[in-house]
């Protein structure tokens, strides 16, 4: 099996109700998976591809998963979010959908769930894609 990633999406924009209640829940997440929130400005902040802004209606039902490099920060993420006011949706473990799938959810303030998942061992032929404007 070959996955392909980082082709489909440019970005996602959440609309949450509580700005700092979900600054502070995604910042766990982030920090969980090695990354961090980049940019913050009145009404917004943003991380890599993830844009959250407190404009507008919310953003319900929304499945977000951010890809973690190993089970240990599959644990780190739940932990994190579970401390950072998220409500569990499912502790880590592996799961059916293939072989080596290990997963953990949690429901962010506005109740979309967010997970963090490894595919189980593989080799990836770049750890990031950088693009620098011309």
């Amino acid at each position: 099996m070959l996955f392909h990633q980082g082709r489909l999406l440019d970005h996602v924009h959440l609309r949450v109700t509580d700005l700092e209640a979900s600054m502070a829940f995604y910042a766990a997440a982030l920090e969980a998976v090695g990354l961090g929130i980049s940019m913050e400005g009145p009404g917004f902040f943003s991380a890599d591809e993830l844009f959250v802004s407190a404009d507008g209606e919310p953003t319900r039902g929304l499945h977000l998963a951010f890809q973690a490099p190993d089970k240990e920060t599959v644990h780190r993420f739940h932990e994190a979010v579970l401390a950072a006011g998220g409500r569990d949706n499912g502790a880590p473990g592996e799961r059916h959908y293939h072989p080596g799938y290990y997963a953990a959810y949690a429901l962010d303030p506005d109740g979309n769930n967010v997970e963090a998942v490894y595919h189980g061992p593989s080799r990836r032929s770049a750890t990031s894609v950088e693009i620098e404007p011309a």
